[in-house]
C-alpha cells in the first residue's frame, strides 16, 4: 500500500508542474493571472460535481449545500492562493525555484506540524536535518546564478 501511495503522489507532483506550465501559458493570452486561475477553480468544480453526481446522486449534491459553513471556503481560498503563487513563481522564476521554494517550505511548516501534534521533538532528529538539507538546496536553486 506505501508504494501505491508514494506513486500517486510522485504522479501528482508531475501533474502539478504540468498544470503550471498550462497555467502560465493560458495567463500569457490573458489580460490577467485571474483568468487561468478562474478557469481552474471552474473545470475543478464541474468536474468534481459530476463525478460526486455520478456516484451518489442529487442526495450527495443536497448534502454539500446542506453541510455549507462559512469557514470551507478556507481551503479553497488556500488552494487559489497557492495557485496564484505557483503561476506567478513560475512566471517570474522559473519551475526550479518555484517547486524549489514551495516544498522547502510545505516539508518545513509540515514537520513543524507533526512535531506540535506529537508534544516532542523526540525523534524528529533525522527529519530536522533533513528539512534543513532540503532548505539549503532549494536555496541554492533559488539563488543560483542567472
Amino acid at each position: 500500500m506505501p508504494a501505491a501511495v508514494i506513486t500517486l503522489l510522485a504522479a501528482a507532483g508531475a501533474a502539478l508542474v504540468a498544470q503550471n506550465l498550462i497555467m502560465v501559458r493560458i495567463s500569457a493570452s490573458a489580460s490577467t493571472i485571474l483568468i487561468p486561475l478562474v478557469l481552474n477553480s471552474a473545470v475543478g468544480l464541474v468536474a468534481l460535481l459530476g463525478l460526486l453526481f455520478a456516484r451518489s446522486g442529487l442526495d450527495a449534491i443536497q448534502e454539500v449545500f446542506g453541510s455549507f459553513k462559512v469557514w470551507n471556503v478556507l481551503p479553497g481560498l488556500l488552494g487559489s492562493f497557492f495557485v496564484f503563487a505557483s503561476i506567478l513563481g513560475y512566471q517570474r522564476l522559473g519551475a526550479a525555484a518555484t517547486i524549489a521554494t514551495l516544498v522547502a517550505t510545505q516539508l518545513g511548516v509540515g514537520l513543524a506540524v507533526d512535531i506540535v501534534k506529537s508534544g516532542s521533538i523526540r525523534g524528529y532528529e533525522s527529519a530536522i536535518g533533513g528539512v534543513l538539507l532540503l532548505g539549503m538546496g532549494a536555496a541554492l536553486v533559488v539563488l543560483r546564478p542567472n
